[in-house]
């Protein structure tokens, strides 16, 4: 008796172990770099409606996609983005693509402010465990920042708003659906990234044409740079290391209240950097990816009071415009009363196509 059923018991176990096989190897394609054939992670996965569904493992593994959900897009800055029509187990090989900084002027003895103009496009999601908010915009931004402590003008360095136009996709629990251009909830973490601080180069990479260095922190590496020529990229795990948070200052008051950040991930490209500095004035483009549970400082109430409720933002900047200008000019435009009507949102030539059905939706 003993023995029939010690075979049965090994028997489910070998069905579950090949199911189980079978069920990975099938969701496992990996996405990799077409020169090195390197694996590339935090590759970001849209959906065939363009709402973002996850992003790839550190292996470059492909996250869960359920078969409805194809054809899927997958993006990472800094790479031209693909489309994958159906499920597959082949390698997806991703080309890399030249971020460049636009012209600016340069700056005298009067010009002592920075201004720089951007485009935002921004994919968010609130949602609880019956209801779903999925958010698309796009945006003009700018930022205002002293070339030094000397300069009486504080400036700022979050992205200010300056014309925008937004799709809500609203969901409930019985799949009903329905769309509109407004919404009363704020939950966008997108406004609270804005432009890094001055920082050092690591040592490993100044006398380097080519080269990548990581610099570790608590749980794993927190900065992964990678030079090529007078290009950086730089990839930073904010909640790896507590020091990570100088990246975004502006932060730091979630942090302290403690908001569960699931994810939070950020990546700087630098063009034209000459010295042992990465400085605002050679940034070009960054984005980033932020998942966490709530979003705290009782900023809004969704639905029911106690009911818990998760936001995710993938948001992708690209500086358009920089120029050197005066206090008195800076103040200037501080103090505009900007008329969104009045100002056009530009699309870089760097900023993938919009996916069809976000571009049906928010045209």
């Amino acid at each position: 008796m003993l023995v029939p059923m010690l075979r049965t018991f090994f028997m489910i176990i070998l069905i579950l172990f090949i199911a189980t096989h079978a069920y990975a190897r099938e969701r496992h394609a990996v996405v990799a770099d077409s020169a090195t054939g390197c694996p590339l992670s935090d590759v970001v996965v849209f959906d065939l409606h363009g709402k973002y569904i996850g992003t790839c493992e550190s292996d470059g593994a492909l996250p869960f996609i359920y078969s409805d959900e194809y054809p899927v897009t997958v993006r990472l800055m800094g790479y031209e983005e693909r489309n994958i029509p159906v499920a597959t187990t082949d390698t997806i090989f991703m080309k890399e693509q030249i971020l460049e900084l636009p012209e600016f002027v340069v700056e005298s003895r009067e010009h002592r402010v920075l201004h720089m103009l951007a485009y935002v496009r921004e994919y968010s999601t609130l949602s609880t465990y019956s209801d779903t908010i999925f958010m698309f915009r796009e945006k003009m931004v700018d930022y205002m920042l002293p070339s030094d402590n000397k300069v009486r003008f504080n400036g700022w360095n979050n992205p200010r708003i300056l014309t925008s136009k937004s799709y809500y996709r609203f969901t409930n629990s019985l799949g009903l659906d329905s769309v509109s251009d407004c919404c009363n909830q704020h939950f966008s973490w997108a406004d609270w990234v804005g432009i890094p601080p001055t920082a050092l180069v690591p040592a490993a990479l100044t006398s380097l044409a080519e080269g990548t260095d990581s610099v570790r922190g608590r749980y794993g590496a927190k900065e992964v740079w990678k030079k090529n020529d007078n290009r950086i990229t730089l990839d930073v795990n904010v909640i790896n290391d507590a020091t990570s948070r100088r990246w975004v200052p502006n932060l730091s008051l979630f942090f302290r209240d403690g908001i569960d950040f699931e994810q939070f991930k950020i990546r700087f490209h630098f063009d034209n950097v000459i010295s042992g500095v990465i400085a605002p004035i050679d940034l070009c483009a960054y984005s980033f990816n932020i998942e966490s549970n709530g979003r705290g400082r009782g900023m809004f109430m969704f639905n029911r009071v106690d009911e818990p409720f998760f936001v995710s933002t993938y948001a992708e900047v690209y500086v358009v415009d920089k120029e050197f200008i005066t206090v008195k000019e800076a103040k200037q435009w501080d103090s505009k009363k900007l008329a969104s009507d009045d100002i056009a949102i530009y699309e870089p030539a760097e900023a993938p196509e919009l996916q069809e059905p976000i571009h049906a939706s928010s045209g």
